[in-house]
């Protein structure tokens, strides 16, 4: 998606940006934005708004649909390119390269810049926005909550998640935000999933994870998703990332995470692992990351381990 938006953002003229920043203004109340308020909403003209509706629709910036109405909506391609000239105007970025991973829930590319940098647009909500609303509770006080607000939001709490975390907690340094998407510093490593560790390494990684994740905790945040998919793994040490659905650690439901992101990881490792990972109390873990005594999992060993 962005790779095709970056290609046509030369091509885009200040009314055309009026123009989506109204689209995007009037979604805001409805997911159709009736044609009859664009001039007011992009501060253009009739005519102009019919001129500049017919270049973004031809680029795929936004989409039309007759109901009783005759209305428009922003595709995701249009939201990229609002947050693109947010940045370039910025100056936070140059361009886009190449893409570093495309999932279900956000798309991350490389960002042109005078320092490594990783572009990560939050997708949550547009193709399985029912879905994606009851699972959410960043979405449950809105009456009328749209994709473009729950990719929005997503990308807020991650990124308030970074500014909190960083840099006493081992995650991306966060560089700059707007709307649903996230610049920060690109890091190095391979996901935990698809690491091959030597079985000296493998229970000295689990200790290093779970000391972020303790460390997180004292800051005052729970992962909430924490899985091998959302950790990366190097030579110079690990990476966790993708805190969307972050809660604070006064939470009401902040130790039952916690302890589900415990289980999850300690899970994996065993399952990967059997041979050099003993089997734990999940739950005693948890405690001792809470409470910041957490040292190794070989502290927590069953006596069926032992």
């Amino acid at each position: 998606m962005v790779k095709n938006v970056a290609g046509v953002m030369a091509e885009l003229e200040p009314e055309d940006f009026y123009l989506l920043s109204g689209v995007e203004q009037g979604m805001r109340f409805s997911e159709w934005v009736n044609r009859e308020k664009l001039p007011d909403n992009a501060g253009l003209t009739a005519e102009e708004v019919e001129y500049r509706l017919d270049r973004c629709m031809k680029r795929d910036l936004v989409e039309r649909r007759t109901i009783q109405y005759e209305g428009y909506q922003l595709t995701f391609e249009g939201y990229d390119a609002l947050a693109l000239h947010t940045f370039a105007e910025r100056e936070s970025i140059e361009g886009v390269g190449a893409p570093l991973g495309v999932g279900k829930e956000s798309d991350v590319y490389e960002a042109q810049s005078y320092r490594p940098l990783a572009l990560k647009f939050h997708r949550e909500g547009y193709t399985n926005f029912r879905e994606v609303d009851k699972e959410r509770d960043y979405t449950a006080d809105n009456h009328h909550v749209s994709w473009l607000y729950t990719a929005r939001k997503a990308a807020e709490r991650e990124h308030d998640a970074l500014e909190t975390l960083y840099p006493d907690v081992a995650v991306p340094r966060p560089v700059d935000h707007n709307r649903h998407a996230i610049l920060m510093t690109k890091f190095e490593g391979v996901e935990l999933a698809r690491a091959k560790l030597e079985d000296e390494q493998v229970v000295g990684v689990l200790d290093l994870i779970l000391d972020e994740v303790a460390g997180a905790y004292d800051a005052g945040m729970v992962h909430a998703d924490l899985s091998e998919h959302n950790v990366a793994v190097a030579s110079s040490g690990i990476t966790i990332f993708d805190w969307p659905q972050s809660v604070p650690t006064d939470h009401a439901n902040a130790d039952e995470l916690l302890e589900r992101d415990v289980s999850n990881l300690v899970g994996f490792f065993r399952r990967k692992y059997p041979a050099v990972v003993p089997e734990v109390d999940t739950d005693r873990v948890a405690r001792a990351v809470a409470d910041g005594e957490f040292e190794t999992v070989r502290a927590f060993a069953t006596s069926r381990s032992s």
